[in-house]
């Protein structure tokens, strides 16, 4: 169950609010918790219900593994390593061991005989959640809990169980155990998932079919090529901060404060900040939990660099068992590296629109590696970005139409942080009373339209 679809939107969503604040009017957390657990246990059981076993028995390892890690103080190294086994043991096996296998192959020259492993949605995130409570504990930032609902709770709460953010232990162990449901964070939550909802809706998935046809192949244009990496950039920005503006939401209207996500990336300067403003909680988790552990910054620059090569290759392995995940990576913390040595200085220097533009031209390429399907596509896209073709803008005209253009603009404007300034400007903030009510309705307005324009109504669901 996704977030766009209309049985989350019209039945799931409307079903777990009610009872979420019915069971609030009883003025205990602990019976908001339960009710949250069952109704996130029931939305990750809707697309494969056999799959929640993985995640229960995850929770369960993890939780023992807590407890123990108390218990046991002289044996607290033994059991954290054995618990971090576990769960990446659990990771490999289905996310990575088909793709193992399948290298192997490749390399002896040989077919194996063997069954595919379907993936478990989501288990990158739920996987990352518990060994980061265990490694807290391990580390003395926060006490076991004892309860296991409320951890299985932490681990399984839907709004950022699918697609993130990754959420830490220390940052929720009060709210789980305390916390209020109030009418103005109901107004703030509904506000925010609207927004990604809409950034989801009416951008993303609007330029997706762009992506997919360039992306295919066929069209020799160095234009579109170009105006295709953009679009998967604004895709994937739009798509994945939707999904996080989603959570966030969702979590103010069930009391819990996640946090940010995303914080306009494409405006970063180099490298190193774009790390820092995408996929927040991913890269300071491999930054506590990777970097800093192999010794990070604190052994030389020849233990730093290939530090950074580890934490990158395993941020793109996390993404995907795929070789152009891993070159994404490593791409990634090349230009880190590089930037470190020396570079960096060099682009001190340089106006902010040229560093500005260094960058986008750096993530763009990595793009390509990242939504490429293996590098054979991906050598051939990049060969088509660099070599003019004979009718570039009639090919750029048959690809594009006017929802496209438009979608694509809007996405460039929006990427940046042009209207939470104008938001911020006195004529604004005197009308933010009405302006952002009728904000909210419009929003929910024009993004069911949009679904129901691209055969997603929500009527259909409805029998009289």
């Amino acid at each position: 169950m996704v977030f766009s679809s209309p049985v989350f939107l019209f039945a799931f969503l409307p079903a777990v609010i009610l009872a979420v604040y019915l069971a609030s009017l009883f003025r205990r957390v602990q019976l908001c918790n339960l009710v949250l657990l069952v109704f996130s246990l029931v939305f990750y059981a809707y697309g494969e219900p056999k799959n929640i076993l993985i995640m229960l028995l995850s929770i369960g390892v993890n939780y023992a593994a807590g407890l123990l890690l108390e218990r046991f103080p002289k044996r607290k190294r033994l059991i954290l390593s054995l618990c971090v086994v576990y769960n990446l043991g659990m990771l490999f096996v289905f996310k990575y061991l088909n793709f193992a296998v399948g290298t192997a192959g490749r390399i002896l020259g040989r077919t194996f005989s063997f069954r595919q492993i379907a993936l478990p949605i989501g288990i990158s995130f739920y996987t990352f959640q518990s060994m980061s409570y265990v490694i807290d504990v391990y580390r003395g930032k926060c006490a076991a809990q004892r309860n296991p609902l409320s951890l299985a709770l932490y681990v399984s709460l839907f709004p950022q169980l699918i697609a993130g953010p990754i959420v830490r232990y220390v940052d929720v162990e009060k709210q789980i155990g305390s916390r209020r449901m109030t009418l103005d964070g109901f107004y703030q939550g509904a506000l925010r998932f609207a927004a990604g909802f809409s950034k989801k809706v009416l951008i993303a998935d609007r330029l997706a079919p762009l992506v997919d046809t360039v992306f295919a192949g066929g069209l020799e244009s160095m234009a579109l090529h170009w105006v295709g990496a953009v679009a998967y950039a604004l895709q994937i920005y739009f798509d994945f901060s939707g999904y996080s503006d989603m959570a966030i939401g969702l979590g103010k209207i069930f009391g819990f404060d996640f946090a940010e996500n995303f914080d306009y990336p494409y405006t970063a300067k180099n490298i190193r900040e774009f790390w820092r403003r995408w996929h927040i909680s991913l890269s300071s988790w491999f930054r506590d939990y990777l970097y800093i552990p192999l010794g990070g910054s604190r052994k030389g620059r020849g233990r730093t660099y290939l530090n950074l090569l580890i934490v990158f290759a395993a941020t793109g392995f996390w993404h995907g068992a795929s070789f152009n995940f891993l070159f994404w990576g490593l791409f990634h913390g090349a230009f880190l590296i590089l930037e470190r040595v020396g570079f960096g200085k060099i682009l001190d220097r340089l106006p902010a629109w040229l560093r500005c533009l260094y960058t986008m031209l750096i993530v763009l390429m990595g793009w390509v590696l990242f939504r490429a399907e293996n590098m054979t596509q991906a050598l051939a896209y990049f060969a088509g970005m660099f070599t003019p073709g004979v009718n570039d803008l009639a090919v750029l005209n048959y690809a594009m139409d006017g929802q496209t253009w438009f979608c694509l603009i809007a996405g460039l404007l929006l990427s940046t942080p042009l209207l939470r300034k104008l938001s911020g400007l006195r004529v604004f903030r005197k009308s933010a009373r009405i302006a952002r009510p009728v904000c909210l309705l419009l929003i929910f307005g024009f993004a069911i339209c949009c679904m129901v324009g691209s055969g997603y109504s929500p009527f259909l669901y409805f029998r009289f």
